[in-house]
């Protein structure tokens, strides 16, 4: 029975107790109600370790007819086996593209997207010091069956960015990303190929270049593979949900460098204590019945799951129009310079020729200038999606612009052989920029389209990983299958006198690409509470796990700390309880840091 002074001292404290209950909740709906935000450091840093392959991949385009040459191809057989070489490299792709997928299911996004950048950077180097045809396929084949970084970057995507809103935005970095690649990319592999004859002041007296001509444009490739393994080491964060909160001494060491060169220019910032919590250690003190609802589990990786769980209808019509996208738009992008390098065809002084369709000439462009138009076609592409894709996307629905899109390749197709029919040849390039230009705004809209698309589909996050392995496997069939046909039927039209064969075969799949689009629905996805990002976008780099964090993981690591998604289940359950145990136990956020 309490006593006269404990009642009155209970009945003094009541109206304290329900300001600080009001206040809590007032800053907790005040968060609630920020706008989201995207998590633009992780999604720079992921950027960083995404811009080489881009890069490495393209470079290969403009000096490839070249090096088919070099290796003892016949010029009749170079567009054969040039698109047989990135046929391979697609093909080897999509056998290993859903185990990649599972193993960042099960070890973690961030180990396994530095794994194909390590072993990316060894078949560059592979690929350029290649001595016979042989060698060079070989070196393809290892790179697409390391090459699994684009279904998991993509799913660390989804999983730093729910909400749907923010969704075109933070879909169309990784394409820009792209977009930029392919700028440098045909730039400097075709400035950079064959250096001894095209830069003898520099490269003249060099016996390496001179033995192999071809390997200057992957050493640069190789140095950005590894200027991006660095940067996903010491700053990439974790995103799956069971591995994001386990210490991570990459980070623990770039955060130590960061506090180093920052040091001398210190300037104390004024923060939300409560939102800016640092990890308090386990204290019996601390903890309560209520609490220890919140507390953690050991975070066990979940059931594999089942195909029957990724093959929902939806994500299967997505699957089918993202792999006949892969297929007709690489199927382009590979047959294109090879048309430009193709030898010109004097309409005029050959008998064969029989307008307007029976005609067999190209550009008879060399590498350098290839380069230069691809370097133009990336220069446009950024821009389209930097400043337009957006806004369109936003304005009118993911789903419309796809469609819009899949009625254009087939019109691009089949107009592009007949630009090389035009006599004078500034307009003739010109016409040609054109057709490339439209290409270019089909496709920077299509592929974050279709990958929005793709993802909203799934039925879990927890999928998501393994559905983005799928779709990299089934698209790269498609990657494999576009430059294959696209090299037989250039070989074909050629020896028949028919240039347009291989561009309206492009037409046809095209056309069959736009059927499943037009079964698609737009789904709603996941959304997700913005406020996770928002901190993290507005506290800089705060959110590194710092060394006093790895030292509290070690001590408890038979009793870690909660996760958002714990604490918030862990309110839930503890509804129940008595009016005082809820109004006196501190707030959940100060048990977990929200940031890591």
């Amino acid at each position: 029975m309490p006593s006269n002074g404990d009642a009155r001292k209970t009945r003094a404290e009541q109206p304290m107790d329900t300001f600080s209950s009001c206040l809590a909740e007032g800053k907790m709906t005040k968060k609630a109600r920020k706008p989201a935000k995207l998590p633009v450091q992780q999604l720079v840093v992921l950027a960083i370790c995404r811009l080489a392959e881009p890069i490495a991949l393209t470079s290969v385009f403009p000096y490839l007819p070249e090096m088919m040459e070099h290796l003892g191809v016949e010029i009749g057989r170079v567009a054969f086996y040039a698109g047989l070489t990135s046929a391979i490299f697609s093909l080897c792709q999509s056998l290993t593209g859903i185990a990649w997928g599972r193993a960042s299911d099960r070890f973690g996004r961030k180990p396994v997207i530095l794994a194909g950048l390590i072993c990316a950077m060894f078949t560059s180097m592979l690929f350029g010091f290649s001595r016979s045809l042989t060698m060079a396929m070989i070196a393809r084949a290892l790179a697409g069956l390391s090459s699994g970084n684009v279904g998991i970057i993509r799913t660390t995507v989804a999983e730093m960015v729910p909400q749907k809103e923010l969704q075109p935005r933070a879909f169309s970095i990784m394409p820009l990303v792209w977009t930029v690649g392919s700028i440098f990319g045909p730039a400097f592999g075709g400035f950079l190929a064959n250096p001894t004859e095209r830069h003898p002041s520099v490269f003249g007296k060099s016996r390496l270049f001179k033995e192999f001509p071809y390997a200057l444009p992957n050493m640069v490739a190789s140095l950005l593979f590894l200027v991006g393994l660095s940067t996903g080491i010491l700053f990439l964060r974790e995103t799956l949900e069971t591995h994001e909160h386990r210490p991570d001494r990459g980070r623990i060491l770039g955060q130590k460098l960061i506090r180093l060169f920052r040091r001398r220019d210190y300037r104390p910032r004024h923060k939300d204590d409560e939102a800016t919590a640092p990890l308090l250690p386990h204290s019996p003190a601390l903890s309560s019945p209520s609490e220890s609802s919140v507390i953690a589990r050991d975070a066990h990786p979940k059931p594999t799951p089942s195909y029957r769980e990724i093959f929902s209808r939806q994500t299967s019509i997505n699957l089918a129009a993202y792999s006949l996208l892969a297929l007709h738009s690489v199927g382009f992008d590979q047959l294109l310079p090879i048309f430009m390098h193709h030898p010109r065809q004097i309409t005029t002084q050959i008998t064969d020729v029989h307008l307007p369709f029976r005609f067999a000439g190209g550009f008879g462009l060399d590498s350098q200038r290839i380069g230069l138009f691809f370097a133009l076609y990336g220069i446009f592409g950024m821009l389209v999606q930097f400043l337009i894709f957006p806004y369109v996307a936003r304005r009118f629905g993911v789903l419309r612009c796809f469609k819009a899109c899949a009625l254009v390749y087939p019109v691009i197709y089949v107009l592009t052989p007949f630009t090389v029919l035009i006599e004078s040849t500034r307009v003739q390039q010109i016409a040609m920029f054109i057709l490339m230009a439209m290409k270019c705004v089909a496709v920077v809209f299509s592929f974050p389209c279709s990958t929005i698309l793709l993802t909203n589909s799934a039925v879990s996050l927890r999928i998501l990983g393994t559905l983005n392995g799928v779709a990299t496997s089934i698209s790269a069939l498609g990657r494999a299958a576009g430059p294959a046909i696209g090299g037989t039927t250039f070989s074909l039209g050629v020896q028949w006198g028919y240039v347009i064969f291989p561009w309206w075969t492009l037409a046809v799949l095209a056309a069959i690409g736009a059927v499943p689009v037009w079964f698609l629905i737009e789904m709603e996805g996941f959304g997700g509470t913005p406020s996770e990002s928002d901190d993290e976008d507005e506290e800089g780099g705060d959110d590194v796990l710092t060394i006093d964090d790895a030292e509290q993981h070690t001590a408890s690591d038979n009793n870690p700390v909660a996760t958002p998604e714990d604490a918030r289940h862990g309110q839930e359950a503890s509804d129940g309880t008595d009016t005082y145990q809820q109004h006196h136990k501190p707030p959940v956020r100060r048990f977990f840091n929200p940031h890591r």
